[in-house]
């Protein structure tokens, strides 16, 4: 029988449910419908291959563990995204603490790239990504985790904040501060073409989905007005949802 054949047409809510009532299959069907996605995001967000392997880790014990507090107020995709970038922001404030030193290019370029998309892209390509991911390695880890989900993994704006835990205003703000930051960066990355009308910077900028609507400007502090956000926060990797 093919992996997770048993499990067609069983939704995630309900293969969670078998989980908690002692189904001893179920949960490993979720990991398995799940875990390309919460390693591309624990690889973008850590850009550490180890520290990206030990955080989905985590994340996955403690939705293992923590499987009987689940509600059903959000998808379980969602909740179980919200303990994984929990548990990557975790794991980048401790790296920032201890002051680690940056990777070297081609390797974090390396860890930071699907190895199919690495090894396929033209010399051209290699380098903007490295670039791309260089400077988004520079922001802090909150930033970084909204621009990966928002703008390299394409999740719309209220998606991204119910992962994330926060009022979607706050998400808007801290993609607006994150692009602020690499603009600079970035500026010789996209050269005006002649004629086009359009601002260094303008338009899409993102590898999947759509672009997000910009916050009215960059803020230092998040916006506490913009929208509730879920009371059944999954914090610290395990929690209600």
């Amino acid at each position: 029988m093919a992996e997770g054949a048993g499990y067609d047409g069983t939704s995630d809510q309900d293969l969670l449910a078998r989980h908690v009532e002692g189904d001893p299959d179920a949960f490993g069907e979720i990991v398995r419908r799940h875990r390309d996605r919460l390693w591309a995001v624990a690889l973008r967000t850590l850009g550490d291959r180890e520290e990206a392997s030990d955080a989905v880790q985590d994340a996955l014990v403690s939705a293992y563990r923590a499987a009987h507090t689940f509600r059903g107020q959000s998808a379980v995709t969602t909740w179980l995204h919200r303990i994984t970038v929990n548990a990557c922001l975790d794991r980048a404030r401790k790296a920032a603490s201890r002051k680690t030193s940056p990777v070297d290019d081609t390797e974090r370029l390396e860890q930071l790239l699907e190895p199919h998309e690495s090894a396929s892209a033209p010399a051209e390509r290699n380098d903007l990504h490295r670039q791309l991911l260089e400077a988004l390695g520079t922001l802090p880890p909150d930033q970084r985790a909204a621009l990966v989900l928002v703008d390299m993994q394409g999740y719309p704006v209220a998606e991204a904040a119910r992962i994330l835990d926060v009022p979607t205003g706050t998400v808007k703000s801290r993609c607006a501060r994150g692009r602020a930051r690499l603009l600079p960066l970035l500026t010789h990355l996209r050269p005006e073409r002649a004629g086009d009308g359009k601002e260094p910077g303008a338009g899409r900028n993102r590898a999947q989905g759509t672009s997000v609507p910009p916050a009215a400007g960059p803020r230092d502090e998040d916006p506490e007005d913009a929208g509730p956000s879920d009371s059944a926060a999954v914090k610290g990797g395990g929690g209600r949802a």
